[in-house]
């Protein structure tokens, strides 16, 4: 690592860390020392809130790779996103985009965190005026911190070199400049972290006001079934691509073989994830209107129970809401600009991360089937235009014309995605009885391009994201901020049933969590679902059909959260869909017709190399101990 020299000094002193000094600055002639910062428990515990400050800022849109580095959302033009530069094949070893292992061009420097979490875990001990059961607790906060730092970074580089202990000032020079360990050993390390933390972490937050955010035990088991997870999946596990892959030192960093107990051991991970939380309370979300002043229909109430899953904060399905990084502007950025005709000058709702049409299509019909594969469903003339009848009216603007792709759709497509046509509920507008917003996108019509960047390229906006209680006004928009979703518990019921049917094949166990998804998203059984509808009605009988069935659940639940980047690289299904071109509608005509005509913006490529990040070309100079990532 560039910075590992650097340990020497940050063992003397860690002041001159940039990102410390505003927690540390608590030493006459600003020199703070690592005495003055175990001193007391005030100050440690500004080191312990300087080792989250690494947590990557996720509901920040800019600097969340998972959100702009994939296919999940296309930006405008004049957009200087550092992750989208990745999405449109600019990574590059020499000047690398959202890189973590330096800490430049939108990453943050996660080995100086681990190197900071490695302080504390030395020092926390000292501190006098504190109960072992509190100085224990802290510990494990950090372990976890430094486990999951590992981590983020095992799934960008694969294999990384782990940083148990910081190097002292007399380390030969093979302690100076680490190797990278294999794969496998990474995930032990990291597994063995989130165990030791485990107990010692508090099952709940019993401060809600000065401490949610922080770790619990819900979260070290939540993540460590991903973990796991993750190294069971084919990008980890068994990968050919990777076969005889060595460092200079001729170290295999990748096993070639696959291995079934990695998912036996990720299915055990995930029950124990499902029980601990199910026993904490926590549940999937449902809406409960005895708590509004309107009365909405079921057909508001379904959509709601997905939007408020993810917007309402604390809410008992979320286990792991990150504090650190509130989502604010992103909602604004998944707001149309002129949602509400009234203000189409308002420039507050920015308007512009946009699906693309690829992202539309994924969701199920009604019939909780991919719409390719619905007998019912015109697949081949979703293009041609309808209008909206009556009984559309809490999904579709009554009379509107809009493309057939966008009726009998499941409830999560209307509840996650603003189209022209669709009917956004609420920003001011809750009287499902009455007048709803609904978007009006043609050219010319409010939600138009206003200028070069508010807007959606696509004609399709994250709804998802947005808040119902904003407020759109003459000249503000107005957000009700919630933490960022980094676990909830759906997500933890997609990654068991997926465990369990690599592990054991079809079980009543992946389907019971499966159907618990679906059902509180307005769907019936995936059994009646495919038995019914499903142009291959045994496919969720066998393994290979099941595993297809849960993957396209788990990018329709977690669309927008940033797991399907994160997924269709472990599943190695990414060179599959990021070479599909990217689409959207053709914004540029007034006339219904031509308006709905698919229109190329951009051709995604994406290679075998673009699984792993690569290391930065400055690392390899100095460390010739490490070599770079295959294909770079």
């Amino acid at each position: 690592m560039k910075k590992s020299i650097n340990i020497v000094f940050i063992l003397v002193t860690i002041c001159v860390l940039g990102s410390c000094k505003k927690f540390l600055d608590i030493t006459p002639d600003n020199i703070a020392t690592i005495e003055y910062a175990f001193r007391l428990r005030s100050t440690a515990e500004r080191y312990l809130f300087s080792c989250y400050n690494y947590m990557p800022a996720l509901g920040n849109f800019d600097n969340n790779a998972a959100n702009a580095a994939g296919d999940e959302f296309w930006l405008v033009p004049t957009s200087g996103v550092n992750a989208w530069k990745i999405a449109r094949g600019a990574q590059n070893k020499v000047n690398s985009y959202m890189n973590y292992w330096q800490g430049v061009n939108g990453g943050k420097d996660l080995y100086q965190g681990i190197r900071e979490c490695n302080i504390f875990l030395d020092n926390i001990n000292k501190v006098p005026d504190m109960e072992s059961l509190e100085k224990a607790r802290w510990a494990a906060e950090v372990k976890f911190l430094k486990a999951y730092y590992h981590y983020y970074m095992l799934r960008m580089y694969g294999p990384i070199a782990l940083v148990k202990v910081n190097i002292p000032v007399d380390a030969p020079v093979d302690q100076v400049y680490p190797l990278r360990s294999p794969v496998d050993s990474c995930v032990n390390y990291i597994v063995q972290l989130l165990d030791e933390a485990a107990p010692d972490l508090p099952e709940k937050i019993e401060n809600e006001v000065s401490e949610l955010g922080r770790v619990t035990r819900a979260i070290a088991l939540s993540v460590k079934a991903e973990v796991l997870v993750t190294a069971a999946s084919p990008l980890f596990n068994g990968n050919p691509d990777y076969t005889g892959f060595k460092d200079p030192e001729g170290h295999l960093l990748f096993s070639s073989a696959y291995d079934v107990s990695k998912w036996e051991r990720a299915a055990k991970a995930t029950k124990a994830a499902v029980e601990l939380t199910e026993s904490l309370g926590h549940k999937l979300y449902t809406f409960n209107p005895a708590f509004f002043q309107y009365k909405i229909s079921d057909t508001i109430k379904v959509q709601m129970n997905i939007r408020n899953a993810i917007t309402e904060k604390w809410n008992p399905e979320i286990i792991w809401g990150n504090t650190n990084s509130l989502a604010g502007s992103i909602q604004a950025a998944a707001t149309p600009r002129g949602l509400d005709p009234r203000y189409t000058s308002n420039g507050s709702t920015v308007g512009n991360i946009a699906p693309p049409l690829k992202i539309a299509e994924m969701f199920y019909s009604e019939n909780g089937v991919p719409i390719k594969e619905d007998h019912t469903y015109d697949y081949a003339g979703r293009f041609n235009l309808k209008k909206v009848p009556a009984q559309d009216n809490k999904y579709l603007q009554e009379g509107y014309v809009t493309a057939s792709l966008n009726f009998n759709r499941e409830p999560r497509f209307y509840a996650d995605l603003g189209f022209d046509g669709g009917i956004w509920y609420g920003q001011g507008f809750f009287d499902d009885k009455a007048s709803m917003l609904f978007v009006a996108s043609k050219k010319g019509q409010p939600a138009t391009a206003q200028n070069e960047g508010s807007y959606s390229v696509t004609g399709y906006w994250p709804k998802k994201l947005v808040n119902f209680n904003n407020v759109i006004a003459a000249t503000t928009y107005t957000s009700q901020t919630y933490p960022w979703p980094m676990i909830r518990l759906a997500s933890v019921y997609l990654l068991h049933a997926e465990a369990m049917n690599e592990a054991y094949g079809p079980t009543e166990d992946v389907y019971k969590y499966l159907n618990l998804i679906r059902a509180r998203a307005g769907l019936h059984t995936v059994q009646d679902s495919w038995t019914n509808y499903s142009t291959n009605p045994t496919k969720y009988q066998n393994k290979d059909g099941l595993r297809e069935i849960i993957h396209r659940e788990r990018l329709i639940e977690m669309a927008f959260e940033g797991h399907r980047f994160w997924d269709l690289r472990r599943w190695k299904e990414a060179a599959g869909e990021l070479n599909k071109p990217i689409t959207g509608w053709d914004l540029s005509q007034e006339d219904a017709a031509d308006y709905y005509r698919e229109r190329v913006i951009f051709n995604q490529t994406f290679s075998t190399r673009d699984y792993l990040w690569p290391l930065p070309e400055s690392e390899l100079l100095s460390n010739k101990r490490m070599n770079q990532n295959p294909g770079w």
